[in-house]
């Protein structure tokens, strides 16, 4: 029995710690003009980044990015911080995204991820999901919206 238990854990273990994100994946991704850029641009030493997928479809995607524009520019100053909302919109939909985000007026860096390859690297299952990057390391996550929630974004911010 022994002999059975110590493989099947080590074999857990190292799952685990294989599917343990504490970095951006290497993955390139596209600008709304079509300019391709390496998310790990955004995970350089000194610099605080969130990350938040949503989609034009997602009613609290689009909440929490328009509660988020409200205080983004006192974030930026106050924390040098920069938002990239990545669009898991499909092929269908991305024509959509440009009108959607100059309507809202958001100042984000805005950026597609039509083949989800950047959603599954990141394991993430609904939206909207949102993280912080400090550092080059991933330091707070979280999904789903309700009213409020971006307070709670901010003081993780104030505490890195």
């Amino acid at each position: 029995m022994k002999q059975f238990i110590l493989p099947v854990l080590a074999l857990v273990l190292s799952f685990a710690t294989a599917t343990a994100q504490d970095a951006l994946p290497n993955i390139t991704l596209k600008t709304l003009t079509g300019k391709p850029v390496n998310i790990q641009d955004y995970a350089v030493a000194g610099k605080t980044t969130i990350i938040s997928f949503w989609a034009t479809w997602c009613t609290p995607c689009k909440k929490e990015l328009d509660a988020i524009a409200k205080k983004y520019d006192q974030w930026q100053s106050d924390y040098g911080v920069e938002l990239v909302a990545v669009t898991i919109d499909d092929q269908r939909a991305l024509p959509r995204v440009k009108p959607m985000v100059n309507e809202k007026r958001w100042k984000y860096t805005v950026l597609s991820d039509v083949k989800q390859d950047f959603q599954h690297a990141m394991n993430v299952q609904t939206i909207p999901h949102t993280f912080v990057v400090k550092d080059g390391k991933i330091v707070y996550s979280h999904n789903g919206y309700l009213p409020g929630d971006e307070n709670e974004l901010e003081t993780k911010l104030k505490s890195l």
